[in-house]
């Protein structure tokens, strides 16, 4: 199952680029990662069963362990992807989230867009280690 990152605003050069590298080289899943500007810029074509998720404010707040239960589902139904989507500073209307089929958020904080992917391809990285029974990951 591909996982799929599509985020506006480019990451560029710099800390929060080389944490993202540093998750994302770790995983062992198929992983993709489309930038797109912060307005207009064209989507990549949904495939049919793709699981689109947002990282939104108004989203459940998943431990570790709920998110990795949550990819080893949609892995087990056999869905195709699973597409992040990070909005631009002023995040997703309403009409964009009800088209998703989860709403997530790091915590009642606000993030900056940059730290947001590193903590998403952190937690990518952390649920598929959780899958193939990686010991680094302790529940407390």
């Amino acid at each position: 199952m591909l996982l799929h990152i599509v985020a506006r605003g480019r990451i560029g050069r710099g800390p929060e680029a080389e944490l993202v590298d540093r998750y994302v080289k770790r995983l062992n899943w198929p992983f993709r990662m489309t930038e797109l500007p912060d307005a207009g810029g064209k989507m990549p074509a949904l495939e049919p069963g793709t699981v689109t998720v947002m990282l939104d404010e108004k989203g459940e707040q998943l431990g570790s362990l709920q998110f990795a239960k949550k990819l080893e589902s949609w892995r087990d139904q056999g869905r195709r992807e699973v597409r992040f989507l990070i909005g631009a500073a002023d995040g997703f209307e309403d009409a964009q989230r009800a088209d998703a089929d989860l709403l997530i958020a790091f915590g009642k904080a606000t993030w900056p867009h940059l730290l947001a992917r590193a903590m998403l391809a952190e937690q990518l990285w952390r649920a598929t280690s959780i899958l193939a029974n990686h010991p680094y990951h302790r529940e407390g």
